[in-house]
């Protein structure tokens, strides 16, 4: 497998109550920014940094979602979708749910996120690794949201988004990576959660680490809206 043959799984089923009224009738991967769709300018984004399949796990008015994105031709990607239906299955139990259509090793990013990093050197170093999964971490100092990642030497030393340190510098950007064979440590039934699974990878030495230097944006809260909102329209 190459990098650039890695599908890119986007997290887009969450129900997005931060953001109500605006997403009482639209899922959150499409609230407007700088003209248009949301998801319009993350599938660009990953479009220009060579990816060329995106596997989306929608559930919120996934209809939604189909409409906008159809099977990805105009934006120049193959499109597939895995679909919650009725039941919440959490960020690890939509990636579990999408693994036939995922493969073996695949990248990972959430459906508000936007980060303009290089994905395909992500993948290349991840494929290079015999590890299980990757997360890639930001020098966040609490900038823009609790840092919750010890880093040094290259390793991820400790990871908790609930208990958070003063030794923790780093935070968890966004973006990862997996073999399909790491989704075994999931259990079978009831919403998962993929950070449970990142602590597990973990404390299995079974976690890659690969530091990125440019800030992420995000559309899961009004002020993130318009930061990226100003971003876009420099």
């Amino acid at each position: 497998m190459t990098p650039a043959d890695m599908p890119v799984a986007i997290i887009a089923g969450g129900l997005a109550t931060r953001l109500r009224p605006i997403t009482e009738q639209i899922p959150k991967s499409l609230v407007e920014v700088a003209g248009e769709p949301f998801l319009g300018h993350q599938l660009r984004l990953l479009r220009r940094s060579g990816i060329r399949k995106v596997v989306i796990c929608a559930g919120y008015l996934a209809g939604h979602i189909e409409e906008f994105a159809g099977d990805g031709s105009r934006f120049d990607l193959e499109i597939r979708y895995s679909l919650d239906g009725d039941q919440l299955r959490g960020t690890g139990g939509a990636l579990q749910s999408a693994l036939p259509l995922l493969g073996s090793a695949f990248l990972t990013l959430y459906g508000d996120s936007y980060l303009p990093v290089d994905y395909l050197a992500v993948a290349r170093y991840f494929l290079g690794t015999s590890k299980q999964g990757l997360m890639t971490v930001f020098r966040n100092n609490g900038r823009w949201n609790s840092s919750n990642v010890e880093f040094g030497d290259g390793r991820i030393l400790t990871y908790d988004k609930r208990i958070c340190s003063e030794r923790m510098e780093h935070i968890d950007y966004g973006l990862g990576a997996f073999r399909s064979a790491a989704f075994d440590l999931l259990r079978t039934k009831g919403p998962q959660d993929l950070a449970s699974l990142y602590q597990d990878l973990l404390a299995r030495d079974q976690l890659a680490a690969f530091e990125v230097h440019e800030r992420y944006y995000e559309v899961g809260s009004l002020s993130g809206i318009d930061e990226l909102n100003s971003y876009l329209t420099q």
